[in-house]
């Protein structure tokens, strides 16, 4: 009965009709009518299920929990009260409601963004497939089927649930949307596996999702909906909670620092008023005055329009950020954990070396573009030499034919002018290399590439070596032969490359070519090539061969061994299974997925800037290590190398022990990527992530920062990330961390610049009441245009300062640190209370000076002079070590313009007779506006002279301890 299914089997260690008894399913009849039912009720349909998530209007309210604006929403009631008691329009209240209306909108406009991972994966879900059902084939949607159903498998299609494999023949399945590696993993269905083997390696199974590239087979389903590697995958991403970024935190803790430090100020200034006897409504004013200065209502848009800013200029570095504060959280990171294909290495197979009896080539190049130098050494024989010519070697051209000969695979360029399919034409300088593609499989592209380097045509060598029976690959054989017939060459448009050639090899009519396993084509071969000839091979020579081949293995490479064998007649369809024998031994080649060429320099560079790259990859562990020693990364004293069946028996704790000290993370599954980010977060680690297959979307979406990849990634990935490399580089992530920096510096130079500002006001707003002055200086609404307008304006153009040369040689910042560390909150702290014992002394000048228009306009000198002396604050903040006039003025243009801008604003707040009246001030006279300018100066002049104490004092210590 269909209850008493066990669905947790290990499918893949059961064998066929193990497997058949367990699901209770006939193979030759398919599930009854009564069965599909059962199982439907009690499995459900074969879909991925989502959680329900927050509601938008949720989202909306709790913008308005934000201590910051809850304050200022009170402040807006005190104030529309007061001014309604007295019968006033409520101006100052509607601005400010505006302003926490606009700061609601912009928090929920960021947050809002619903997640499309899970939406995503449901399209990978197949639309319709075949299945057996009481004796008769059916065509049904893939939501309809059960465990147990037996399914038609043929390639093209994409594979609709979990199922063990019943039959295959030349099964090829990509699954690198759950392995995260591109090449095709061939199917097998009488063999059986460990309990334990990794995801990768469990060849007798199909996965949904994973998509069929040849061959054909029928599976048995044994996991539908969310109990399929997928709908783990899907489960695994519902589960990741989101956490904090650490500006969110710090802003957080800023906006509690001030929201604090405002109402204790409040209390204290209405608290010794009413002690002295003073005026309630008078010292309420006050305290609404000063809460809106304490409080920097435009920080919110200043920093999310740096972080858009940040945004824009990583596009042009080619990362594409898809959540706002990605960009800070960059500068923090401390960790780089990288998939290893297509990220670090090219996602392209590449020849790289080749080794004859005589010779070794190591060839340059990159990608499927056949240009690349060749460096030919010739190591025995007669006389050694280096620095060699193709030409010159006669066993390489050989290799190299044979390689083009024993090949089904296409080079060509992907463009409308390519001259054919088969043509393999150099390119010309400058083409870019994306244009050059495979069609077929990659290893043998390879092997394409490296002939053309060699300008060895495919078109021209199939015209003359024409191939006329073939001995296909299979898994068992690990070999492929071909047989062409040679052409006569007495033409005379017969290519001289083409002549050279036939004249090296054997004057036969047929000429047998050979590639696979270096072991088994070995075992063949009686005879080796010499120059050009064919001597017998001796043991010497074979344990020669076995030595270059384990060397070029234990470099990560694929090995391919070739031979040839000369034939006077062409063999019969009888002969041809036994006619691999007595070959005549060719060479090596070993190819593997290259390094890119600027990998090696991003990974030096993240080490100098403190950042730790760790490769996660699918791919077996020799291979990933071999890479990573490569990079640099990797070193067998200090580093070590873990497997997915290792994490298997380890528990958290004795991960996160390990984590730091592993380099390299071979065959891991979805879930093993999952633990090891949460294993380097619970040591303190900031990670950033890569990935771009269906399996790492949780680890994306549990990462600091989850990266995507653009070229090659699905959209489950690039919905559940942070950013996306539009690139595939890992060398833009580096790019990108410096930007992040740069962003990072740049929101501590405005938050320095305004909260310094902001603590001046402060100071001098409440001081009012006891300095006998007949009014507040400054109105809310007076001190919202400070804030959003004098304030805003230059901290924008702050944000765009350039980075500074040592940004990428400095350490991470540490994500815990307050946003008042390393010295900014004594900055602010001390640069304020200047600000405000300046604009107090200004005050009492322009209060009681006994000059009339002074008197009268002391509120306007006072709103004047705070808002021209941020301007000078503005310019001085640039550097905390430069001063003002060491610093290029053009380096940072925006800056200079905004200063003008604002200041030109300012004054038509006096001159301009609506905004004069709306905002409550005077005009001022040429005397008035000069002793705003030169008290405005005041400011600017301290923080220079400050820069010039703190270098003098930072000399004397230097030469205190070199003494």
């Amino acid at each position: 009965m269909a209850t008493n299914i066990p669905t947790k089997q290990v499918w893949h260690a059961l064998t066929i009709d193990e497997t058949i008894a367990a699901l209770d399913t006939n193979p030759e009849m398919g599930l009854e009518s009564w069965q599909i039912s059962d199982r439907q009720n009690i499995y459900g349909r074969n879909e991925l299920k989502g959680k329900t998530g927050r509601a938008r209007l949720s989202i909306f309210i709790d913008q308005f929990t934000n201590i910051m604006l809850l304050m200022l929403m009170g402040v807006a009631v005190v104030s529309a009260f007061l001014d309604l008691r007295e019968g006033n329009f409520p101006k100052d209240a509607i601005a400010i409601a505006a302003i926490v209306i606009l700061n609601g909108i912009l928090g929920y406009v960021q947050e809002s963004r619903a997640e499309e991972a899970l939406a995503a994966l449901k399209l990978m879900a197949a639309p319709n497939v075949r299945v057996l059902r009481e004796g008769k084939i059916a065509e049904l949607p893939s939501a309809e089927l059960v465990i147990g159903d037996i399914v038609f498998v043929d390639a093209g299609m994409q594979i609709a649930a979990d199922g063990r494999l019943l039959q295959a023949v030349s099964l090829k399945i990509r699954e690198g949307a759950l392995t995260g590696e591109s090449q095709g993993v061939e199917k097998f269905a009488d063999r059986l596996f460990n309990a334990d083997e990794s995801l990768g390696d469990r060849r007798n199974m199909v996965f949904q999702g994973t998509e069929v590239l040849q061959g054909r087979g029928i599976m048995i389903v044994v996991a539908t909906g969310m109990e399929t590697q997928l709908g783990k995958i899907a489960n695994l991403l519902q589960d990741v909670e989101v956490e904090e970024t650490p500006l969110q935190k710090r802003m957080g803790e800023l906006s509690q620092v001030l929201v604090i430090a405002s109402l204790v100020l409040v209390v204290l200034v209405i608290g010794v008023g009413l002690w002295r006897h003073g005026d309630l409504v008078k010292l309420l004013n006050t305290s609404l005055s000063m809460a809106v200065a304490a409080v920097p209502e435009g920080l919110p848009a200043v920093i999310t329009v740096t972080l858009a800013l940040g945004t824009q200029r990583m596009v042009k570095r080619h990362a594409l950020i898809r959540k706002l504060p990605a960009v800070e959280t960059l500068g923090s990171v401390t960790v780089i954990c990288s998939d290893k294909t297509g990220t670090l290495t090219q996602n392209k197979m590449v020849a790289e070396s080749a080794f004859t009896a005589n010779y070794v080539a190591q060839v340059g190049g990159t990608g499927y573009e056949p240009i690349g130098e060749f460096a030919i050494s010739r190591l025995a024989g007669d006389m050694l030499a280096s620095d060699l010519s193709i030409y010159q070697c006669p066993e390489l051209q050989i290799l190299l034919t044979a390689g083009v000969i024993c090949n089904d695979s296409y080079l060509q360029k992907d463009n409308a002018n390519h001259q054919g399919a088969n043509g393999l034409i150099p390119s010309p300088t400058g083409l870019d290399r994306s244009q050059w593609q495979i069609i077929g499989d990659p290893t043998e592209g390879a092997l394409l590439t490296l002939a053309g380097k060699a300008n060895f045509r495919h078109d021209q060598l199939m015209s003359y070596f024409a191939r006329v029976a073939e001995i296909p690959f299979s898994s068992e054989r690990k070999l492929m032969s071909a047989i062409a017939a040679i052409k006569g060459m007495d033409a005379e448009d017969t290519p001289e490359s083409i002549r050279t050639i036939a004249a090296l090899l054997p004057q036969t009519a047929y000429i047998l070519f050979c590639k696979g396993s270096p072991e088994l084509v070995l075992e063949r071969c009686d005879r080796i090539h010499n120059e050009k000839q064919s001597n017998p091979i001796s043991i010497a020579q074979i344990n020669s061969i076995n030595t270059q081949n384990n060397l070029l293995a234990s470099k990560g490479m694929r090995v391919l061994g070739f031979a040839y064998l000369p034939l006077e007649n062409l063999p019969t369809e009888t002969e041809l299974p036994n006619i691999e024998n007595n070959l005549v031994w060719l060479g090596l080649v070993g190819i593997r997925d290259a390094l890119r060429g600027e990998a090696a320099r991003a990974v030096q560079i993240s080490q100098h800037a403190g950042i730790h790259t760790i490769m996660i990859t699918g791919d077996h562990q020799l291979t990933a290590q071999a890479i990573a020693r490569d990079l640099n990364i990797f070193y067998p004293d200090s580093n070590r190398v873990l497997t997915g069946r290792e994490i298997e028996h380890m528990d958290d704790e004795e991960l996160t022990a390990i984590a730091r000290q592993t380099t390299v993370y071979a065959r891991v599954s979805p879930e093993h990527k999952l633990r090891i980010v949460q294993a380097l977060q619970r040591s303190g680690e900031v990670v950033a992530m890569t990935g771009d297959g269906v399996n790492d979307a949780p680890a994306l979406k549990q990462a600091n920062i989850g990266i995507a990849m653009g070229i090659t990634g699905t959209d489950v990935s690039k919905e559940a990330s942070d950013m996306i490399l539009l690139d595939d580089n890992y060398a833009t992530i580096v790019a990108a961390t410096e930007e992040g920096r740069t962003v990072y510096a740049n929101i501590r130079r405005f938050i320095k610049y305004i909260l310094g500002s902001n603590v001046g006001e402060v100071i001098a707003i409440a001081s009012t009441p006891f300095l006998g002055f007949g009014a507040v200086p400054l109105t809310p609404l007076q001190i919202l245009w400070m804030n959003l307008v004098t304030d805003g304006v230059p901290a924008l153009a702050l944000a765009v300062e350039p980075a500074e040369d040592d940004v990428m040689e400095r350490p991470p910042f540490n994500p815990q640190e307050n946003i008042f560390a390393r010295g900014l909150g004594w900055y602010i702290l001390r640069i304020g209370v200047i600000f405000g014992l300046q604009t107090i002394a200004l005050m009492e000048i322009a209060y009681n000076s006994g000059n009339p228009a002074w008197h009268e306009h002391w509120q306007t000198i006072t709103f004047t002079t705070l808002c021209i002396a941020q301007m000078g604050h503005a310019l001085a903040c640039r550097s905390d070590s430069k001063l003002l006039i060491e610093l290029n003025p053009i380096s940072n243009p925006y800056l200079l313009v905004s200063v003008i801008f604002t200041t030109i604003l300012q004054l038509a707040l006096l001159y301009v007779p609506s905004l004069r009246q709306f905002f409550g001030t005077s005009a001022l006279n040429a005397s008035e506006l000069g002793l705003c300018f030169g008290f405005s100066l005041l400011l600017v002049l301290w923080v220079e002279l400050e820069k010039i104490g703190f270098r003098w004092w930072s000399k004397r210590r230097l030469s205190a301890s070199a003494k």
